[in-house]
């Protein structure tokens, strides 16, 4: 697997982790949330509703052959109940999503892949959302205008090359 890339956009007075490597561009929730009332508790109350393993499991079940789906049923089943506890950690090696990105250390945290995070942007607020949206096309088009040798022509578009690790 080739070396992720790391690069990071700012949406709203608020620095977002993107990590881009093979399957896509993975976004960081725990970034997203980092300057809103309540933003550690938000993250895990997500985590634990039905709503969010739906949208998961059906994510996971379009784009990955290789789900457990034995026991992403059985997390399933379980989420919502107050003893029920699984960190995106444990949820990647029990079934085998690769929706979600996990990793300890420097540059490490949890990264949802881009569809996943854009939805989950909502958690915020519509508005964030349709920032995060908008910036992150940004960095999508810069990308590939850099790719193409082309110069952005954007004066105001963000310059996502500075904030590269």
């Amino acid at each position: 697997m080739s070396k992720a890339k790391r690069t990071k956009i700012e949406v709203q007075g608020t620095s977002i982790g993107i990590l881009t490597q093979a399957g896509g561009d993975y976004i960081s929730p725990t970034e997203m949330v980092r300057n809103f009332d309540g933003a550690g508790a938000l993250i895990e109350q997500r985590l634990k509703n039905k709503d969010t393993v739906l949208l998961l499991g059906v994510w996971e079940r379009l784009n990955n052959p290789g789900l457990n789906p034995v026991e992403f049923d059985g997390m399933r089943m379980q989420t919502g109940l107050k003893n029920y506890v699984l960190t995106p950690k444990q949820r990647i090696e029990k079934t085998a999503v690769i929706g979600l990105r996990s990793s300890a250390g420097r540059y490490g945290g949890t990264y949802t892949h881009e569809d996943i995070a854009l939805e989950c942007a909502s958690w915020v607020s519509v508005e964030f959302r349709l920032h995060l949206i908008k910036e992150f096309q940004h960095l999508k088009d810069e990308e590939n205008a850099l790719m193409s040798g082309l110069v952005p022509l954007l004066k105001n578009a963000p310059v996502a090359a500075r904030y590269q690790d």
